[in-house]
């Protein structure tokens, strides 16, 4: 990033509005650095670490510069699209963080009828270290199956030999814990399409209903209700790795 940038091209970039409407947002004094309102949009601004600290715009702080990171709790029947029909999850952001370029992203995918803890970032180098093999980031989920456990699915999938149809390479070894007759915590590393369901159907079973609850040790937060989201800690990104 450069030191600084033209206030309408910064205000802009982070989706706050058009460089017209940047203008207007200045003309109506709803600008202001270090308490006094900005009277020229167009001024080039040093871009400090402690900027949104030091910004409003309307009465409320800047968002992030960059590296903007969140952890969101998916409701039922929203997509991990930017672009497809129905319900999206970018939806459920503010309208200024779905303008914001570099875009936000999802950190991998949840399908639409599966629930819980997705991440979601502008920064290109933290989605990419989460998702690559390399990094072997765990995600957890619970699974509700249509049939009882036959009580092997554990061994099938910590074997490390489980192909799943229509692919020519194994799945790598994922632990599985059963909750209940019809009940299981799924641990996986890879994040293959429709990865826990596709596994349960390999071993003759339904997944009726689908959750993840943790990435890493990362947990969905017990507050943090469907469609809610709130912004990640430097501790909760090291706990995604731990």
């Amino acid at each position: 990033m450069s030191n600084t940038a033209r206030l309408d091209r910064l205000l802009a970039n982070m989706g706050y509005g058009s460089r017209n409407e940047i203008h207007e947002l200045v003309r109506r004094e709803m600008v202001v650095l270090d308490g006094a309102p900005l009277d020229d949009a167009s001024a080039r601004i040093k871009l400090a670490a402690d900027l949104p600290a030091r910004m409003t715009i309307g009465g409320e702080p800047l968002d992030p510069l960059q590296g903007l990171a969140l952890m969101l709790h998916k409701p039922l029947g929203v997509t991990c699209s930017h672009k497809e029909s129905g319900p999206l999850i970018y939806s459920l952001l503010p309208a200024r963080w779905r303008r914001r370029e570099p875009a936000i992203s999802t950190i991998g995918r949840l399908d639409k009828e599966t629930s819980g803890l997705i991440l979601l970032t502008d920064d290109g180098a933290l989605l990419h270290r989460i998702i690559s093999p390399k990094h072997h980031v765990t995600k957890h989920y619970v699974a509700t199956l249509a049939r009882p456990l036959r009580g092997d699915e554990a061994g099938i999938f910590a074997a490390g030999t489980l192909m799943l149809e229509g692919e020519d390479k194994p799945l790598a070894p994922a632990v599985m814990e059963a909750l209940g007759p019809t009940s299981a915590r799924v641990t996986v590393t890879e994040g293959r399409y429709h990865q826990v369901r596709r596994m349960f159907a390999a071993v003759g079973n339904h997944v009726d209903a689908l959750h993840r609850d943790r990435i890493g040790t990362l947990a969905l937060p017990a507050d943090l209700n469907p469609g809610e989201f709130r912004a990640l800690t430097a501790a909760d990104i090291t706990a995604v790795f731990s």
